[in-house]
């Protein structure tokens, strides 16, 4: 008995979809780049958490990938034998994270990050009687106000302490600047650069991150990496900043409305726990594909809600494309991606890495 393939229509809503042809041109286009511009390619997987896209970014050129937490780096080690060196950009603290990190420092070529003399020490005493040192990159604050630290200055006295610590070894410099932040890149880093070689250390990598102002990486020439996130999948924080259009959004959400309550007002069965909340400087909680006059304007749990200055022209029942202001969000709350091919529904992947935030 033949089994019948699912269409869009027969899919049970909300349900997150992947055009996988979409990935994969977005994928190419930033790694034609890297390679145009001498650049390694080290993505983000926060904004997937798929082995299976890991693998298209690695065959693709990619020559590692980024992670967030060391749970979520164990997820992608163990969902594919072909991720066999991660960097994880997070200060790691404490006993039990620190016991995993050198469990995952023996399965793949591992780095981390530190910005503190704290967060070394920590280190150093995991992995001193390891068999082999722990690559530590400097987290530098070139201008995003996050984590790093902030001078040249500040980052070769901890490159120093680094290559001095027990069981660690100086892997180079690190950051996540501001869109744009190119310029207060080359500056940061190489100052740093030459203040630590200096020193007589070298410095390996110099890698960035940043969907939002990746096609002008090459602007800050020391840099050796990169580690875009989003550029994956695309949302409508990045067409907003005009990095890409609503084409090049491989991930959108199909949601059914079920309620038509006014002529200019209707409700979907995507809310906050679907489409996230982060607003991220727009207004409103998403783009309906084909309806640019409808504004998604409030979210509760399980609803959303639209409006339109005129007649909304939707019945119950109606099916709509969401392209969501912020990707990397919604793949988190949902266990599993509906795969699309060709346009059509193919095979549905387990989110991997889902959860995975200690």
């Amino acid at each position: 008995m033949s089994k019948i393939a699912p269409t869009l229509e027969s899919l049970s809503t909300p349900v997150v979809l992947v055009d996988l042809e979409v990935a994969r041109r977005n994928i190419d286009r930033f790694q034609a780049y890297a390679d145009t511009h001498g650049l390694k390619l080290r993505p983000h997987i926060k904004t997937h958490k798929l082995p299976a896209i890991a693998e298209m970014q690695l065959r693709a050129g990619a020559v590692g990938v980024t992670c967030q937490k060391v749970s979520e780096a164990e997820a992608m080690v163990a969902g594919s034998p072909d991720i066999r060196d991660v960097l994880i950009t997070y200060n790691i603290l404490g006993a039990e994270k620190l016991k995993r990190l050198t469990g995952l420092a023996r399965k793949v070529a591992l780095s981390v990050v530190a910005d503190s003399q704290t967060v070394v020490q920590g280190l150093s005493a995991a992995f001193a009687s390891e068999p082999t040192p722990l690559r530590v990159l400097v987290e530098c604050n070139t201008g995003a106000d996050r984590c790093g630290v902030p001078t040249p200055e500040s980052a070769a006295a901890l490159a120093k302490s680094i290559a001095g610590a027990p069981g660690l070894v100086f892997g180079g410099l690190m950051t996540y600047p501001p869109a744009n932040g190119e310029r207060a890149v080359e500056a940061y880093m190489s100052k740093a650069k030459s203040l630590i070689e200096a020193a007589d250390i070298a410095v390996p990598v110099i890698t960035s991150g940043g969907t939002p102002s990746m096609m002008h990486a090459a602007e800050a020439p020391t840099t050796t990496e990169y580690r875009p996130g989003t550029y994956v999948y695309n949302d409508r924080s990045l067409v907003a900043r005009g990095v890409c259009g609503w084409e090049d959004c491989a991930l959108t959400v199909l949601a059914t409305v079920v309620s038509v309550p006014a002529p200019n007002r209707a409700i979907i069965d995507a809310g906050s726990k679907t489409l996230t909340s982060d607003l991220l400087g727009l207004s409103g909680f998403g783009h309906i594909l084909g309806r640019p006059d409808i504004a998604i304007d409030q979210l509760s749990e399980e609803h959303g809600r639209l409006v339109c200055d005129g007649p909304i022209g939707l019945s119950v029942g109606d099916r709509l494309r969401i392209v969501p202001n912020h990707a990397c969000v919604v793949t988190n709350m949902v266990d599993t991606i509906q795969i699309l091919e060709g346009g059509c529904p193919s095979e549905v992947w387990p989110v991997a890495a889902r959860g995975r935030i200690v």
